[in-house]
């Protein structure tokens, strides 16, 4: 086995701070955020309040780490999909990117909402997320300025199609996850497909 250059103690740590991110989640997908208790994660691990301060300070750092984690999954996700394809799979095409890039936001959504709602859904009252979060998400938003970058010139200027692109995506994202769609006789993935469509047009 090679050696991770850790201590017993730190890979414990670690696997404690994994266990009680796990356990926040379990909370968010029944509470909300806004519900997250740390002596209750505490309670379920076994362990008292105070023995679970000493892996997270507080509510907002614990947030903050999973929040942290959303945005640098969706950050790494983006990231491959955007990585240079081979000519064959059409990836040179026109839009070809942004469109993956939009189906990759997608499924990376559906994937799990709660992640997806934890960092583009209503704010947790009362937190404040640290700077480097924002330089996460800006890393997101670069990778999608960059696909817009290859359309032709002669439509809409880069940022302008990227923040169209993002606004009307998330719209559409959010309303499914919500199930605002339920009921109604569409079919989401068509509905998206086509919002797509209409942002590759010049």
């Amino acid at each position: 086995m090679a050696d991770t250059g850790t201590t017993p103690r730190e890979r414990y740590r670690t696997q404690v701070r994994a266990e009680i991110k796990q356990r926040a989640w379990e909370q968010i997908a029944a509470a909300g955020a806004s519900a997250l208790s740390l002596n209750a994660i505490a309670k379920q691990m076994g362990m008292s309040g105070p023995a679970l301060y000493r892996y997270f300070a507080g509510r907002d750092e614990l947030i903050t780490e999973l929040i942290r984690d959303a945005y640098r999954s969706l950050a790494d996700t983006f990231r491959a999909t955007a990585a240079p394809q081979s000519p064959a799979d059409g990836s040179g095409a026109p839009g070809a990117h942004l469109a993956a890039l939009a189906h990759t936001l997608r499924d990376w959504a559906l994937d799990d909402p709660q992640r997806y709602f934890l960092i583009y859904g209503t704010p947790v009252p009362g937190y404040h997320a640290p700077d480097d979060i924002t330089t996460i998400a800006s890393e997101i938003m670069a990778t999608l300025l960059e696909a817009c970058a290859t359309l032709p010139s002669d439509g809409p200027a880069p940022f302008r199609r990227a923040m169209a692109f993002w606004t009307r995506l998330h719209g559409v994202l959010s309303l499914e996850l919500a199930g605002h769609f339920t009921g109604m006789d569409l079919d989401p993935a068509q509905l998206y497909a086509g919002e797509v469509e209409a942002l590759l047009r010049p």
